[in-house]
């Protein structure tokens, strides 16, 4: 299926691993031109250097710290000397601060929601304007199942949430404009250096086993290119009529009925 997005610019955010990867590794495959970015310059340029090989795509490396607003600012200056443009933004935002409800500071909420979801609210906010003078765009947030049902530290799970509402007001507000978005809610995917990686590290196998009979319905963790593949879609063409919506990528795992 041509899903009509050669040659359109796609900018993925914390991009050297997992989810971010493998969703810049399928956008270049259909031919898509991509920013990447990280907070590490060697990763992130091994990343590109390796999409690059794998796909013969444009990769332009970038490393930027989501949480700094000058870091963003130079991020998108870099892709608009490269590119000019940005059509297509798929925001892939921090980890969970881990622990309970009464052990976790203010700070440490704060950091959650730096990370998680004004990172993403900020380069969005720097992208529209490409996104409105084309009449074209299309802004893709993963989110979470945990941001519709218990899972992970409060300050996640409440970050998530808010990022999924915000995507719904955001594609609300540009029905009109030709520009579409989106949030995609991961369940457990497995990555190297990721946090079900390391559960299944940090636990005996009975353990883990157990995990994944009561949760997980295909009998193992998810895999970043199902993700991936989902971000493609939603990138293209013929999505243009999915707005505002949360599509589950999870195997099963929710519990939610939406």
């Amino acid at each position: 299926m041509d899903l009509g997005i050669k040659n359109k610019v796609a900018l993925v955010t914390a991009a050297s691993q997992g989810l971010g990867k493998a969703s810049a590794i399928e956008l270049a495959n259909e031919g898509v031109k991509l920013a990447i970015c990280s907070r590490d310059q060697d990763k992130i340029n091994q990343t590109a250097e390796e999409i690059q090989n794998l796909t013969g795509g444009e990769v332009l490396a970038v490393k930027a710290d989501l949480d700094s607003t000058d870091d963003i600012e130079n991020l998108i200056k870099e892709i608009e000397n490269k590119f000019n443009t940005v059509d297509i933004l798929v925001n892939n935002t921090g980890g969970p601060k881990a622990g309970f409800f009464d052990d976790l500071s203010d700070e440490d909420w704060l950091k959650t929601f730096e990370s998680t979801f004004l990172s993403a609210v900020r380069v969005t906010r720097k992208v529209l304007p490409f996104m409105k003078k084309n009449k074209w765009g299309r802004i893709i947030n993963i989110a979470s199942i945990y941001g519709r049902e218990y899972g992970g530290s409060a300050p996640y799970m409440a970050a998530k949430a808010a990022l999924i509402a915000a995507t719904k007001h955001t594609a609300i507000n540009l029905a009109k404009t030709g520009v579409t978005a989106n949030c995609i809610a991961p369940g457990s995917i497995k990555h190297e250096k990721g946090s079900w990686e390391k559960f299944v590290n940090n636990n005996n196998e009975a353990t883990v086993n157990n995990f994944i009979e009561k949760n997980l319905p295909m009998g193992d963790f998810g895999y970043p290119e199902a993700v991936g593949d989902t971000v493609s879609f939603l990138a293209s063409e013929n999505s243009k009529m999915i707005l505002g919506t949360c599509l589950n990528v999870d195997g099963g795992q929710s519990n939610s009925l939406f």
